[in-house]
């Protein structure tokens, strides 16, 4: 009898930052590692990490990180991991690629590192407990649900899947590996739940196959599409059809160039070279407006957008979007870019071209719907369900599809990063807040640099502004030489505040008399005081907390 344990370091009650961890008998597996995007409110902030950092102290117990895919979501906080903890990392062919390209972005040797990759009959052994793969569908090639066999059972990861009828090899569902792990006694099963309140619409495939030939035939110039770069499927969609209208194919975007290259080198792209053009700056002679132009715009989040506008205004070096052109969305705002996606939309009818926006219905999502989620718990039939990958709303609406097919509500758990589920044979039960998880916020190429304490002076900087008090103080005459000047930036402007400010260069001049009539100046003590009096008569005054920033600097003449 094994004693096994559950818990997420990010990924439950949320849309991104997947990181679980499997702990049998004291051996880890980790299950994905990825990143989420910050919304507006965490200026500055790039991306947001798991806290793994409790998993350092624990690294010789590591068996392995094992990666389902590779969206940024389930892989990208790896070259950060790496650099902490050098632990073996097991991904299909595909989703290493990716990871060797984000490696080689950050700088970090390969050398020692210790990278497997695996197929979907790949076997792994450690000890009594055995990992194996099993292929599923997605909008990206080659990815995986991973089982880990135990004693007492298969604890069954099936990350982001859809059962998406798909005649593409790369991207096909293995339900024969699915039906061999489900006469095994699966134990945990451990299903994504993003798509949990979505209906399955059946003919989606057709009806927008339908409605982008229609596009096509009647566009009159070039044809720009938005696309995220990370949705390979869709790419390869848009490609067909640009192909099966004599179409040249120009790919725009940084990291959707590095994304696409490989999958063109390794064949997970079909795109014949004949067909595909590399735009020139646009100058006097090359305005890059052939007719036969398929231009694919394609990034992550909001990079699309951002791409679109630049286009409209005229200020892209390669493309000028104008009243000839056709543009096809197909990239539905995420969470958090929803008022860029608006504002594109005006720019765009502004520049007068014909705006076409894909149904978000149409582009269905590639995430496994309610009848989807109800199959596959009835596929694998597992003695207890734990909702994953979503917000907690996703969460319950799985929990909800259990109980319809038959679930009794205590079998079903769910959790927020942090609970630990623990399985000892005679019980399972869930332990609240068991562990101290958190996040890392990646500003710029320093990790973890970003905390709390920075964030709430950067909502201030944003919100309030700051002030800055500079002086310079005599500390052998005791007296403030020369006068006392004021900086301020995003508080008030100067000219039309100048009442308020000499206000503050008295009450200054009325904190330093205090200091500088005693023995001896404290210096830390003088700045405190001179930081709380004047912030507490400001607010009094304005109702605002601008940061105040002291800079007394002692000059001996």
């Amino acid at each position: 009898m094994s004693q096994i344990r559950f818990f997420a370091l990010g990924g439950l009650g949320e849309n991104g930052k997947n990181m679980y961890v499997v702990e049998v008998d004291q051996q880890l597996f980790i299950l994905d590692a990825g990143i989420k995007y910050p919304g507006q409110e965490l200026y500055g902030v790039d991306e947001i990490v798991p806290d793994y950092r409790m998993l350092i102290r624990a690294k010789d117990r590591i068996k392995g990180i094992f990666l389902s895919h590779a969206h940024e979501d389930h892989i990208a906080a790896i070259p950060h991991i790496l650099r902490d903890m050098n632990v073996p990392v097991y991904a299909s062919n595909f989703t290493m690629q990716i990871v060797l390209d984000m490696l080689k972005e950050e700088d970090i040797s390969i050398d020692k590192l210790k990278l497997h990759t695996i197929t979907q009959n790949s076997i792994i052994k450690f000890g009594n407990v055995k990992v194996t793969f099993f292929n599923t569908t997605h909008s990206i090639p080659e990815s995986v649900g991973i089982a880990i066999h135990t004693v007492d059972g298969v604890i069954v990861y099936t990350s982001d899947f859809t059962f998406d009828q798909s005649s593409d090899l790369m991207y096909q569902t293995d339900f024969r590996k699915i039906n061999e792990i489900a006469e095994k006694n699966v134990l945990m099963l451990l299903s994504e739940s993003l798509g949990s309140t979505l209906e399955l619409n059946g003919g989606v495939s057709s009806t927008l196959k339908h409605k982008l030939n229609s596009i096509y035939t009647n566009a009159e110039g070039r044809i720009i599409v938005t696309l995220f770069s990370s949705d390979l499927r869709k790419i390869q969609r848009i490609v067909d059809i640009s192909l099966a209208h004599h179409k040249k194919i120009a790919i725009i975007g940084r990291r959707a160039q590095r994304i696409v290259d490989i999958a063109i080198q390794s064949g997970y792209l079909n795109i014949p070279q004949e067909s595909l053009v590399s735009l020139r700056f646009i100058d006097d002679k090359n305005k890059n407006d052939d007719k036969d132009i398929v231009a694919l715009v394609t990034g992550n989040r909001h990079e699309p957008f951002y791409m679109l506008q630049r286009m409209c205004k005229k200020a892209d070096r390669l493309i000028h979007i104008g009243p000839e052109d056709t543009v096809i969305l197909m990239t539905p705002p995420v969470p958090g870019t929803e008022k860029m996606a608006a504002r594109t939309l005006d720019v765009l009818f502004r520049s007068d071209a014909q705006v076409k926006q894909i149904d978000k219905r149409l582009l269905t999502s590639a995430h496994a719907t309610a009848d989807e989620l109800k199959m596959m718990m009835n596929l694998l039939k597992p003695r207890y369900v734990v909702p994953t990958i979503g917000e907690y709303r996703h969460q319950y609406g799985l929990k909800r599809l259990a109980l319809e097919i038959g679930y009794k509500s205590e079998d079903v758990f769910l959790m927020d990063n942090g609970d630990v589920l623990t399985f000892d044979g005679k019980d399972t039960y869930v332990s609240k807040n068991d562990i101290n998880v958190g996040e890392i916020l990646i500003d710029g190429t320093a990790v973890g640099d970003v905390n709390d304490f920075v964030m709430k002076d950067r909502e201030l900087l944003a919100e309030d502004g700051a002030l800055l008090i500079v002086s310079h103080i005599n500390p052998k005459t005791k007296q403030i030489l020369g006068d006392v000047k004021i900086v301020t930036k995003g508080f008030v402007y100067v000219q039309e505040s100048e009442e308020l400010l000499n206000q503050v260069k008295e009450l200054f001049q009325k904190i330093s008399k205090k200091h500088l009539e005693s023995k001896y100046i404290n210096w830390n003590d003088y700045k405190r005081d001179v930081r709380n009096e004047i912030n507490h008569f400001i607010y009094q005054q304005t109702r605002r907390s601008p940061i105040t920033i002291p800079v007394i600097i002692s000059t001996e003449i």
